[in-house]
């Protein structure tokens, strides 16, 4: 079976996320950033419920495998931004992270059409970032410490194909 070509997608707001839903976000994301990269850091930042803040959530017959928040503008940054994009260990290395940002990028161009998108990447992801059009808009920096550098899709750089 072809891990990556049967995930199911739901994009909801907090306050539409039933508990099980919750639940599986919040063990996958402390799964990968506080467990896997042992990295103390404060996961539960209110930033979550926050009004039109969404949460991405991809699953493999039930099991929760991908997710991502999508933040509008003013939250984070001044533009809209991604971040808490992980994978499930299991379901590294065949094409599921390609397909989670894509996703992601989708839902954010739905949600607000033709905004810029600003992401805070490891820096050892900068190249995969790279593939969606993201530039390096910062110097290295230490997040929670790990390295990590802000990028932006720049929409009005985009050529649109009609």
């Amino acid at each position: 079976m072809n891990k990556n070509n049967d995930l199911e997608w739901f994009c909801l707001p907090f306050a539409q996320l039933t508990t099980g839903q919750l639940y599986d976000l919040l063990k996958l994301r402390v799964d990968v950033f506080v467990v896997e990269q042992e990295c103390p850091y404060p996961e539960l930042d209110n930033h979550d419920r926050q009004a039109d803040v969404h949460h991405l959530l991809g699953y493999h017959e039930g099991q929760l495998v991908a997710c991502a928040r999508l933040l509008p503008a003013g939250v984070t940054y001044p533009s809209v931004s991604l971040g808490r994009i992980a994978i499930d260990r299991t379901f590294r290395g065949n094409g599921s992270g390609h397909l989670l940002v894509a996703e992601a990028l989708e839902q954010a161009d739905r949600l607000w059409p033709n905004e810029n998108i600003k992401i805070g990447a490891q820096s050892y992801l900068t190249r995969f970032y790279r593939q969606f059009g993201f530039v390096q808009v910062s110097e290295e920096y230490l997040e929670d410490n790990i390295p990590h550098i802000d990028m932006v899709l720049d929409k009005s750089e985009q050529v649109v194909m009609s």
